[in-house]
């Protein structure tokens, strides 16, 4: 293929910039270029050594720099490569990168790189998006999610899913080969079995998408209640500031008040939200349905109540949660005010076996035991979920389309359709899960998948 090349560094000066070029016939294009600095001899590049040398243009030297080449098929494209280490001025990034262009490589398009890693067997596609993930993540857990996907631990689960349809699949199609002489060679209840543990496992993995892009993009945690118990107080003792107004006014807080923080290696987008009441000010009403909005697109709920007021409305909230999906903590708020059951730490009775979290926002009281049973709430989601979390919207619209294909051809066997018709269903299902890793895709997905990616990746 013809040779590219990118700075693959970010914008901006730094120690040093990373150009990256692939492609048929990189390592003579760029030893063209390089000599050593000791001799001035020419430089012949080794595989997988990393060479120091000066870069040229001729009579005039453009900078010293560090030449490693990759060898095909061991490098990240497939192809020969060669990454060059300069010095991170943007004057000798962007000469380097015309005296490349000059000589006839040409700039890459966004996502190339990984494109051609893809389309020269270096890695599935849904790993391949699992690398924008990766230079995405901005937390451990999500770090730690794209690097499990890069290495394959989902594609493993999605090709043991398409090895079994595959399998279905060709025990039906061979039917349809003998169907003069009427024989099965295998019994439909085999398949119906077969049909309803694979309609578990994808189920498994469309379940475990709001857990996994939530991890990726930031954990919701919406912080509702009545007025005056306390949320926006809440809200500035987890952030460590004065992020939201604080007053004894109710009604204060009349729009959402989004803002992040990190804990224990997981990203928490923490909503502050309107006070749930009725109320005769249409803007404060407008601030109430925005907080029920929240609510609904919440993991976390955190239900903050007045100290000892144990007779909670729990149903203001419990009415638009999904106990499924969402987790809901009781904050019982202003302990400080009750000194008997902050400081003696007597037991309380709470209704509905609820998970309750003790504190004082003002004093700090109880801030670090409300975090642990956040973060404990979202590991028991990754827990029951399994090992495998589906965190992208692409792979979760496919599965889903997976499931309905499964639904369809269960419905056959269950009706006696002909091999050949519940067949159909099953390519159906074998088609977009192939949309997923790949096996099957066409330019337009490609450009889509690849073009949010950054030039020289």
């Amino acid at each position: 293929m013809e040779k590219i090349c990118a700075i693959s560094t970010p914008a901006g000066v730094g120690g040093i910039a990373v150009l990256r070029l692939s492609g048929e016939g990189v390592k003579e294009f760029v030893e063209k270029f390089l000599v050593r600095q000791s001799d001035s001899r020419k430089v012949s590049l080794r595989a997988r050594m990393a060479t120091f040398c000066t870069l040229s243009d001729g009579e005039d030297l453009i900078d010293e720099v560090v030449a490693t080449y990759f060898q095909a098929p061991h490098s990240y494209t497939g192809e020969d490569v060669v990454e060059i280490s300069c010095h991170g001025s943007l004057y000798v990034q962007q000469r380097l990168l015309q005296l490349f262009i000059d000589n006839g490589a040409r700039l890459a398009e966004p996502g190339e790189f990984t494109m051609r890693a893809f389309l020269n067997g270096r890695m599935d596609l849904s790993q391949a998006e699992a690398v924008a993930d990766l230079i995405d993540s901005r937390s451990e857990s999500a770090h730690r999610l794209a690097i499990s996907q890069m290495r394959g631990g989902y594609a493993k689960e999605l090709e043991t899913l398409r090895q079994q349809l595959i399998d279905t699949a060709a025990l039906l199609e061979l039917e349809l080969d003998f169907s003069d002489e009427d024989i099965e060679f295998v019994s439909r209840d085999r398949v119906s079995s077969m049909i309803a543990d694979l309609k578990t496992r994808v189920t498994r993995l469309i379940e475990s998408f709001q857990t996994g892009n939530a991890i990726k993009r930031g954990i919701p945690v919406a912080i509702v209640g009545r007025p005056n118990v306390g949320k926006s107080t809440l809200l500035n003792a987890l952030l460590g500031e004065e992020r939201a107004i604080v007053s004894d006014i109710p009604g204060t807080t009349r729009d959402t008040i989004e803002e992040t923080i990190e804990i224990e290696g997981f990203t928490f987008r923490f909503i502050d939200t309107a006070g749930l009441r009725r109320s005769d000010d249409a803007i404060e009403m407008m601030g109430v349905e925005r907080s029920k909005e929240a609510v609904k697109r919440a993991n976390i709920v955190l239900y903050v109540v007045d100290g000892d007021d144990c007779d909670v409305e729990i149903e203001d909230v419990t009415n638009i949660l999904n106990a499924d999906t969402q987790s809901l903590i009781v904050v019982r708020n202003k302990v400080d005010s009750r000194p008997t059951t902050a400081q003696h730490g007597i037991n309380i009775s709470h209704p509905q076996n609820l998970n309750v979290a003790m504190l004082s926002a003002k004093t700090g009281i109880g801030l670090s035991e409300l975090k642990k049973k956040m973060v404990d709430s979202v590991r028991e989601h990754i827990d029951e979920q399994g090992d495998v979390l589906l965190t992208n919207a692409r792979h979760y619209e496919s599965l889903c389309r997976v499931l309905s294909a499964l639904v369809e051809v269960q419905k056959g066997l269950e009706t006696a359709l002909t091999p050949d018709l519940v067949v159909i269903d099953l390519r159906d299902a074998l088609y977009h899960l192939g949309t997923i890793t790949g096996n099957v895709s066409s330019e337009e997905v490609l450009g889509s998948i690849f073009s949010r990616f950054c030039i020289g990746k």
